[in-house]
């Protein structure tokens, strides 16, 4: 099967990426390829790492050309020299082949969730932005990430499973104060595609508990805390695959959530539910509240309620009685931070 941005190119495009792939691959200094215009050369080089995430060492380039030439002179700029790609390059495949190791035998579905825990269990968000956080080498060697590292990482972990799996990109916007692009995934699970945010969701969780907010989302839902996307991508028509729903976790009634909660209490494990029950007005926020305080107060405890409300994804957190109740909204975000606001 083609890659999928390779897919999405003119004849001359694919010339380009074609000549772009095998001189990177070869970690030659310098190539030629057809002459265009400098800005279609550089979506060409982002649409070739988007589709092979395993070129991870070659971070930019510059060109030049004589004024009547046909071709144009790539020069790539290397993360490394050339010994230390190959030495990175043995360590990459090495270190793929040990993670998806025991997902092998797993449906789909739980293939993708296995990706998605090992980022959220391994990857720390990398706030200082090195380069190679930026690709694979970072999640997978060092432990660190931005998002586009991240969604680079469960594509070429998703390929090495076996999972159809693209690296989408959304634009920034400095009117709502999001100063970066962004970068997740879509994936198809037994033929659907869906949104798949593994960064928004590692922002989300922490060590006791791992966030399914992101996972397996329709463009309906994704689309409500994320930008508009810089390439064309497959739709996203269903949340049928959706994290909470297969767990039966997505409620639309406030005596599921009660029955819940009071087992969740009980366990003494934090209780995370996706709500589906009609449009979250004040009105059945304030409901959903109500419940929840009354089960905690039932059992004489105290809690922390944080409510994501783009997915409308409620966590209730049981604290020490010494510690203060608190009810937040909460966001996750490309840049690593979870923004809470109190209620």
């Amino acid at each position: 099967m083609e890659p999928y941005y390779y897919s999405q190119m003119n004849k001359v495009q694919q010339s380009v990426y074609h000549s772009m792939k095998a001189g990177l691959l070869e970690c030659v200094s310098s190539f030629l390829v057809i002459r265009l215009e400098g800005r279609e050369l550089q979506e060409i080089f982002l649409k070739l790492h988007l589709d092979c995430p395993e070129i991870f060492y070659a971070g930019s380039f510059r060109y030049r050309f004589k004024e009547d030439a046909a071709k144009v002179e790539i020069i790539p700029e290397y993360l490394f020299d050339k010994k230390k790609i190959k030495e990175h390059q043995k360590a990459m495949m090495t270190r793929i082949v040990k993670v998806i190791r025991p997902a092998k035998a797993m449906t789909e579905w739980e293939k993708e969730k296995y990706i998605h825990d090992f980022i959220c269990a391994n990857v720390h968000y990398d706030k200082l932005k090195k380069a190679y956080s930026h690709e694979i080498i970072g999640p997978l060697g060092q432990g660190v990430g931005v998002c586009e590292g991240i969604a680079k990482t469960v594509k070429v972990l998703c390929d090495a499973l076996d999972i159809w799996c693209i690296v989408v990109i959304s634009e920034a916007n400095p009117d709502k104060n999001i100063k970066y692009r962004h970068a997740w995934n879509v994936v198809k699970i037994a033929g659907q595609y869906y949104h798949m945010d593994a960064t928004f969701d590692n922002n989300l969780g922490g060590e006791e508990i791992i966030r399914y907010d992101y996972f397996n989302r329709s463009d309906k839902y994704i689309f409500r805390d994320h930008e508009n996307v810089i390439y064309q991508i497959p739709q996203c028509h269903t949340d049928e695959y959706f994290y909470y729903k297969e767990k039966k976790l997505s409620f639309t009634k406030m005596e599921e959530v009660s029955k819940r909660a009071i087992q969740a209490i009980r366990k003494k494990k934090p209780f995370v539910f996706h709500w589906r029950g009609g449009t979250p007005t004040r009105e059945i926020l304030s409901q959903l509240l109500m419940v929840l305080e009354d089960c905690a107060r039932q059992k004489e405890i105290h809690s922390v309620i944080t409510i994501n409300r783009s997915q409308m994804v409620i966590q209730m957190k049981f604290v020490p009685k010494e510690q203060t109740e608190e009810v937040l909204f909460e966001e996750s975000s490309a840049d690593g931070v979870k923004r809470q606001k109190r209620i």
